[in-house]
């Protein structure tokens, strides 16, 4: 018996030293986060190094599609549509695959991203854009794989980069910078919303703070949205909180009158009873 036991803590005690073991990747995992004009980028990939090997051509055969990297797919995530040779992206996360050859590339971004490298199988209805690039010949070989992002000056755009050995692919990135910045900018330039306005009141009338003041946004809420009877409610509340009940009566048979519209038994029963409240 006492030798089973030591045999098994002997057995839990190994597992235990290995279980701690701490040892570097040959392939090291690398995490890009990149904002082109408005849009973020994150790039998750890992990155093989050429240890004498001859890469492309021999370790990455000319014409075969190629994870593009080591161990699991590489990932690039954008926070917007962007517009990659031509092509529309939408916002999500892809995986990038390549098929390298001598004088150009075919990148390809791939709906499926939660591969362990290439798909088992590939999918033609999955591949969201593919493109053709031009390599270039850089003037010294660069040991370990590497991608990034360059051309940032113009916010309107941005490129991916692929460097290893001495072969350069890059992607150019459109984004929707003018257009995000353009919707931005007349937004605040219009002035609050509606419900910005609906915010800031119920927050100064449920704290305790200005009536006053909340009276005047809820206002120019229910004049934005005269059909969101929530609204319109909060504004008679508002009004019986200052003692004006008869103002708060009207205004809430005015929210009965829209819920009952939009079928909204919850606020036709609220105003109601608001309404027998006040009028006592």
């Amino acid at each position: 018996m006492k030798t089973k036991l030591l045999t098994l803590l002997i057995v839990l005690t190994s597992f235990t030293f290995q279980a701690q073991i701490k040892a570097p990747q040959p392939s090291p995992t690398s995490k890009v986060e990149q904002k082109i004009g408005l849009t973020d980028v994150t790039l998750e990939y890992s990155r093989p190094s050429m240890r004498g090997r001859t890469i492309y051509g021999d370790l990455v055969p000319y014409g075969k599609k190629w994870r593009t990297g080591a161990n699991a797919n590489t990932n690039i995530t954008f926070s917007t549509d962007v517009v990659i040779g031509g092509k529309s992206l939408k916002k999500g996360t892809y995986a990038i695959y390549t098929i390298p050859n001598k004088s150009a590339w075919d990148v390809i971004f791939y709906n499926d991203a939660k591969n362990w490298g290439l798909p088992k199988e590939w999918d033609d209805k999955k591949v969201a854009v593919k493109t053709s690039i031009k390599t270039e010949t850089m003037p010294f070989a660069f040991e370990t794989f590497e991608m990034g992002f360059d051309n940032l000056a113009d916010a309107n755009h941005g490129s991916l980069f692929i460097l290893w050995e001495k072969t350069l692919v890059s992607v150019k990135i459109n984004v929707p910078t003018e257009k995000i910045a353009m919707e931005s900018i007349d937004k605040v330039m219009a002035g609050p919303s509606g419900n910005d306005y609906f915010a800031a009141a119920s927050y100064y009338s449920k704290s305790g703070k200005d009536l006053d003041q909340a009276l005047t946004w809820v206002d120019e809420a229910v004049k934005m949205n005269p059909d969101a009877f929530w609204m319109t409610r909060q504004k008679s509340l508002i009004q019986a909180e200052m003692g004006d009940k008869k103002g708060a009566i009207a205004t809430a048979k005015t929210s009965l009158e829209v819920a009952e519209k939009a079928g909204n038994a919850d606020y036709v029963k609220m105003n109601k009873e608001s309404i027998a409240e006040w009028s006592k």
